[in-house]
């Protein structure tokens, strides 16, 4: 066993400066020894070192790890300076298995001036993984929190800050305000969006450009978001040129627009300076639907509005000259509502909107005239109360259309049977229209197809190569009990023709 104080005054020093636990820093000095121990040795063996922690002393140990015998090399150990066959182990240790060590004392090298120079590297290493965990350790729980730093270096257009106590955080130029100026010595503020553990390069990973920076931002300057008074509820932007925030109050006392743009709009001008001028629409938030998507194409005023629910989608209609002011420049404005909505959102002419609706109501109306048989002026009204469709008339109740002021109970009873009169014929006609249908030739002598199935496709409307060709694989499976690759298969030879005509031939 060699004694040696020194170690624990080494361990005692590094310990203090950098803040590390002191077993890292024993751990870096037996790697260091068994390093160093291995040097000395002609051939490459294998060693360990264990420090007493408590009084400096230490032993060192060669050793073998034990291992099957590998018939294809010759003596069945691939390092035998370092490896030992089992039979050979169990006769020192019964107990042994493969995997495990065999260890035997050999003489330490002494802890001076080389021990201590292979040392350096695999200390520094050590400690160097240390502060890294430690920051890791530090900041895993402050990712989502707004951080300040002072930039340190520019590599590149990404920018390092410099967080204090030795710690650095990237802004990837990706997530740079686009043109933003910045120097050497600047302090800038982002949003803490990762933090990893890496043995190289950055650990902590900031943006600019996150909208949830936009929010802490907000949460800082104005008071009444830090207490919860209001609430940012969504946020949207294109860095550094524009972006909406949805606001909404918890207290019927106060008005969120104005608490968030402050007097004289010195608080949404705060916001602006720290993001390269970055202009900020604060937007009410409502929970109609309809009215919040008004709200947030702010500054352009909306004539009208048409929700498709199924496709979660709102038609916007503005006056021509509001249009280019709806659609913001490079299709800004409304894009930043579609984002801050959720919903998309299609900015169309009023004028052209109202023309377009005009010739569909005209459209339902002769309809209604045409197969109801009916006048004018009861069409109209029908129209001008919402009515789209044959079965919307036949299947509404009653009692609703009894509400419209022109109509009486003769009246609805009257319509309501014709209406239903109409789906029947028209649902007889289909089904004699399927019926007597017959495959033609193209169909028919189409490779793959079979006279029964070509009959039962006619059944089903598919009358031709062309109507097959418009299937989906899972509209044939349904039709038929063939599998996916025939159906597939099939769809495919239909759409010969298509490719043909693409090339030329």
């Amino acid at each position: 066993m060699t004694t040696n104080k020194e170690i624990l005054l080494v361990v005692d020093v590094v310990s203090n400066e950098k803040e590390i636990d002191k077993e890292i820093i024993f751990q870096a000095l037996e790697s260091a020894l068994e390093a160093a121990v291995i040097k000395r040795h002609e051939y490459k063996i294998k060693a360990r070192v264990a420090i007493d922690r408590a009084t400096g002393d230490y032993e060192t140990f060669r050793r073998w790890e034990v291992v099957e015998a590998d018939p294809e090399i010759e003596g069945g150990l691939e390092f035998p300076d370092a490896q030992m066959l089992l039979e050979d182990a169990r006769k020192i240790n019964p107990d042994i298995e493969v995997g495990e060590f065999i260890e035997e004392p050999i003489e330490s090298v002494e802890f001076g001036r080389i021990a201590a120079q292979a040392a350096k590297q695999v200390m520094i290493q050590k400690v160097r993984e240390a502060e890294r965990k430690k920051i890791v350790e530090a900041y895993q729980d402050r990712v989502g929190e707004l951080i300040t730093g002072v930039v340190k270096r520019i590599e590149k257009g990404s920018v390092y800050l410099d967080l204090g106590g030795n710690v650095e955080a990237l802004i990837p130029r990706e997530a740079m305000i686009p043109r933003e100026s910045v120097r050497i010595g600047d302090k800038l503020r982002g949003y803490l969006l990762d933090v990893r553990s890496e043995p190289r390069g950055p650990q902590l990973f900031v943006s600019r450009t996150a909208p949830e920076l936009l929010i802490a931002l907000f949460r800082l300057e104005v008071p009444e978001v830090g207490e919860g008074m209001i609430e940012i509820l969504a946020a949207a932007r294109d860095p550094g040129s524009r972006a909406k925030i949805a606001v909404k109050t918890n207290d019927p006392r106060l008005d969120p627009v104005g608490a968030c743009v402050g007097m004289r709009g010195s608080r949404v001008q705060a916001v602006s300076n720290e993001l390269a001028g970055e202009r900020v629409d604060i937007i009410l938030w409502n929970e109609n639907e309809a009215q919040f998507v008004i709200n947030a194409m702010s500054p352009a005023e909306v004539v009208s509005i048409v929700v498709d629910e199924d496709k979660h989608s709102m038609d916007i209609a503005v006056a021509p000259d509001s249009l280019s002011q709806a659609i913001g420049r490079g299709g800004q404005n409304v894009r930043l509502a579609t984002e801050l909505t959720g919903w998309q959102l299609n900015v169309i002419d009023a004028e052209l909107a109202e023309q377009q609706s005009e010739e569909e109501a005209n459209k339902v109306k002769q309809v209604f005239m045409e197969q109801l048989d009916i006048e004018d002026d009861i069409a109209q009204i029908l129209v001008d109360v919402g009515f789209n469709t044959i079965e919307e008339l036949a299947y509404v109740p009653s009692s609703e259309m009894l509400e419209i002021e022109e109509f009486d109970e003769e009246l609805v009873t009257e319509l309501k049977s014709r209406a239903k009169d109409v789906l029947l014929i028209n649902a007889i006609v289909s089904e004699e229209k399927i019926e007597t249908a017959h495959p033609e030739q193209d169909l028919l002598s189409m490779q793959g197809m079979t006279e029964e199935l070509a009959h039962l496709l006619a059944s089903k409307g598919i009358v031709c190569m062309e109507d097959l060709a418009e299937l989906s694989v899972d509209d044939l499976l349904d039709i038929t009990d063939m599998d996916e690759q025939q159906a597939a298969k099939l769809i495919m030879t239909a759409r010969e023709p298509w490719f043909a005509a693409d090339t030329g031939e």
